[in-house]
């Protein structure tokens, strides 16, 4: 679990080159998943303070450099053209390919029977398991077929004898985990499900139409909540703070300085309102900003670190990371939007 050492200790570690690892024991961690990278981030946004390279991107074994913020360099675009705030390029598309094998049921195992076990031990199995189709594998790697309910069924309209070789589906539909997920959504809408098989030629699960509704619902879900916090966020802040506060945050550049909360990112947000930053004016602004709205009953500061998160959740889901949110971040991104319904 992240613990997150007092202010002093971290701005001690202003001016220093240390390893990666060396910089993520001072909060208690060794490793960088989501939840502490999320933590580390608002931590030295506090104290205005960041790494190079980013202490998130790097290599286990490199160095960073523990700076101001104001002293990062900003990367400039490869193809030359602008972008946002949040250093999310407009527009911008995924940047890999979804593969089958990234669905948690593609690779979490396979229940199985045998050709040699009796049709009877596979329909109790499917029925206690409430599955709708179970594999027949002779081992790992071999897959004689598949039985479904549907096979079953149709073979108990025949005269064959009711055994599980003739309850299989003797060609059933198989997906390598590397394969694109999206190229094969058609098979999975045919058949109702695919066998996946490993890198390694191991059958390693099977994914169905159930898994692909929850894992678009766990995936598009927080793309919607976000586009709802920020037209809510633009609705409050546009009705009460005005062209030239927005136009003090705005970066300097061809088509940016419109004085528009339109125009806005989620990072300007947070430099709208925060007071404790590194250019003082900005600060007395944000103070400004934050009285024009007046929310009394709110407090300021865990506004302003609630948006913070939302802001590094944004740019985690714009990026198109495979893996869902965690419980804790779809927490934030409920917990903020139930906020900003309430002052809106």
């Amino acid at each position: 679990m992240t613990t997150l050492p007092s202010e002093e200790q971290i701005l001690a570690l202003k001016g220093r080159k240390i390893p990666v690892t060396e910089f993520l024991t001072v909060f208690s961690t060794r490793v960088r998943d989501n939840s502490s990278i999320l933590l580390i981030n608002q931590a030295l946004d506090n104290v205005g303070l960041a790494t190079v390279p980013h202490f998130a991107n790097c290599g286990r074994h490199a160095d960073v450099h523990v700076v101001a913020q104001e002293t990062v360099p900003e990367a400039e675009p490869e193809n030359g053209s602008g972008e946002d705030d949040d250093g999310l390029s407009t527009g911008s598309l995924p940047q890999h390919a979804v593969r089958i094998g990234d669905i948690p049921a593609a690779t979490q195992g396979i229940a199985s029977v045998t050709s040699r076990h009796l049709l009877a031990d596979a329909i109790h199995l499917m029925q206690a398991m409430n599955y709708s189709q179970l594999p027949v594998l002779d081992d790992p790697y071999t897959l004689p077929g598949v039985v479904t309910w549907q096979s079953a069924t149709r073979m108990y309209g025949t005269s064959v004898e009711k055994v599980l070789l003739n309850a299989m589906v003797d060609d059933p539909p198989v997906a390598e985990a590397h394969q694109d997920f999206f190229s094969l959504l058609p098979m999975i809408s045919e058949h109702g499900y695919l066998v996946i098989r490993g890198n390694d030629g191991r059958f390693t699960g099977i994914v169905t139409t159930a898994d692909i509704t929850e894992r678009f619902s766990a995936t598009a879900w927080p793309f919607f909540v976000v586009g709802e916090i920020e037209f809510r966020l633009r609705k409050c802040l546009g009705a009460k703070i005005g062209s030239d506060a927005i136009l003090a945050v705005q970066k300097t550049g061809p088509g940016k300085k419109s004085g528009l909360i339109t125009d806005m990112m989620f990072g300007g947000y947070v430099k709208l309102l925060k007071g404790d930053q590194q250019n003082p004016a900005l600060g007395t602004l944000a103070d400004e900003n934050w009285r024009s709205l007046g929310w009394s009953w709110v407090s300021r500061s865990q506004f302003v670190q609630q948006l913070g998160r939302v802001q590094q959740i944004r740019n985690k889901i714009a990026h198109f990371d495979p893996e869902p949110l965690s419980p804790s971040l779809s927490d934030d991104l409920r917990q903020f939007v139930g906020l900003l319904r309430q002052l809106s």
